[in-house]
């Protein structure tokens, strides 16, 4: 997502880099250009010339400090400005209450009952809360048995009253249910439609005006484009947002959608789906969405990813190994091994600061080749993994016939890890010089 448009960005602000201050004449082509940019990724036409006007006025009245270059002001005045389309603050979803409950909302096809079990996810693995998932898709014949097949799959409670069509009741009784249980978060999936009709809207509604609700959450599309904003307008008009879940933002959107939202119906981003993967669900920070359009980078997203996989006990562990000298393969199995949990390593690389000027962002990880290395090391003695000095020739013979793979790849593996290990001593001692 967003590629494309950032790119289009950065290349537009390079234009300014050597000008010896802003001007109007030397910023237009750059305007011409982020405008352009803006509008092919499907962002609302008058959020794009609000945009524009504001860079504008911001870049021609600012008095540039003699010690800043003129693309850099520039750069910052397009990151504010998008930083405030797409909300200013984090909206944190309510995680506090000692009880609560969620409504998920939205038309059929958005991915609504996919994101209740991937939020049920992230609320026991990150809040430590107890969720309760409960299926109110009366209407759906599969709705039901999907809900309950990705509650089994996560091992997170599940509530159903398959003979009951009063979606009032199973609310009621699946709350009910939740308290006896000792669980604490309860998540509403509620039917969607092919299109907004007063049945759905008279069921939601109903559903609103007996219970409270900590939060009310609409799930959509991000691929639908300019449409998105008259969905969420029609849910606006008839209920209480509290916010939305951007769905299928891996996927080939243009993002347009995400720009515009905040800034036309005051409803905030709160999460956005970024893989199919269970796991595959992230809050929605503004500023680290803003420097990830920009290129800038999003290292407090990958540290968050880490956090979830490496405790702080195995963290100072490494680090003292490390100090000490004593990295070897069975360190670096390890590191592998976390590594391929965050995810496909695709998705880490492109959160990297410049990334895109780099060309990381087309890198494909093919994850066969990952577990090759794997085979490796573990075709390896333990000796062998402590003292890696010792693998000699008729090792690395043996080595590469019990893993299945070449000698060559041996010492590529071994070439690999070296590379790392010196890597780890440069940021170890500050030395580390980064390409950018």
């Amino acid at each position: 997502m967003f590629e494309y448009m950032g790119d289009r960005i950065s290349k537009a602000i390079k234009n300014i880099r050597g000008m010896g201050k802003i001007t109007e004449e030397n910023i237009n082509d750059a305007m011409k250009e982020i405008r352009m940019a803006l509008l092919e990724a499907d962002v609302n036409y008058s959020v794009c010339k609000e945009f524009i006007a504001n860079v504008k006025e911001k870049a021609l009245g600012m008095e540039v400090d003699k010690s800043l270059k003129p693309d850099e002001v520039f750069i910052k005045i397009v990151k504010d400005e998008l930083i405030h389309l797409l909300g200013d603050n984090y909206e944190a979803l309510d995680t506090t209450s000692s009880f609560a409950v969620i409504l998920l909302c939205g038309l059929q096809g958005s991915g609504k009952t996919t994101s209740a079990g991937k939020l049920a996810n992230l609320l026991r693995k990150k809040y430590k809360r107890k969720p309760l998932l409960v299926a109110c898709d009366v209407y759906r014949p599969a709705a039901i048995k999907q809900l309950e097949d990705i509650a089994s799959s996560l091992n997170i409670p599940f509530y159903k009253e398959e003979e009951e069509k009063d979606v009032l009741k199973i609310t009621q009784d699946g709350i009910n249910y939740a308290k006896e249980q000792g669980l604490d978060y309860v998540i509403i999936d509620t039917a969607g439609r092919l299109a907004i009709d007063e049945k759905l809207m008279q069921e939601l509604k109903t559903l609103e005006d007996n219970i409270k609700f900590n939060e009310t959450l609409l799930v959509i599309d991000a691929m639908m484009g300019q449409d998105a904003i008259n969905v969420i307008t029609g849910f606006n008009d008839n209920l209480h947002l509290t916010g939305c879940i951007l769905t299928k933002m891996d996927g080939d959107t243009k993002g347009g959608v995400a720009l515009s939202l905040r800034h036309l119906t005051n409803v905030p981003i709160k999460f956005v789906g970024d893989s199919e993967k269970m796991d595959g669900l992230s809050e929605f920070y503004p500023t680290r969405m803003a420097e990830r359009i920009l290129d800038m980078g999003d290292i407090l997203s990958i540290a968050e990813k880490v956090e979830g996989i490496v405790s702080e006990e195995e963290a100072l562990e490494q680090a003292k190994r490390l100090k000490e000298g004593k990295f070897d393969l069975e360190d670096f199995l390890k590191t592998f091994k976390q590594i391929r949990k965050l995810g496909p390593l695709e998705n880490i690389i492109k959160m990297l600061p410049q990334a895109r000027s780099m060309g990381l962002n087309n890198i494909k990880v093919d994850p066969k080749e990952m577990a090759h290395v794997e085979a490796i090391i573990l075709s390896m003695t333990p000796y062998e993994r402590r003292h890696p000095e010792v693998l000699k020739a008729t090792r690395k013979q043996r080595i590469a016939k019990g893993s299945g793979r070449s000698v060559e790849e041996v010492n590529r593996l071994l070439k690999q890890f070296e590379t790392m290990k010196d890597m780890m001593k440069q940021l170890k001692n500050g030395n580390m010089k980064m390409p950018f």
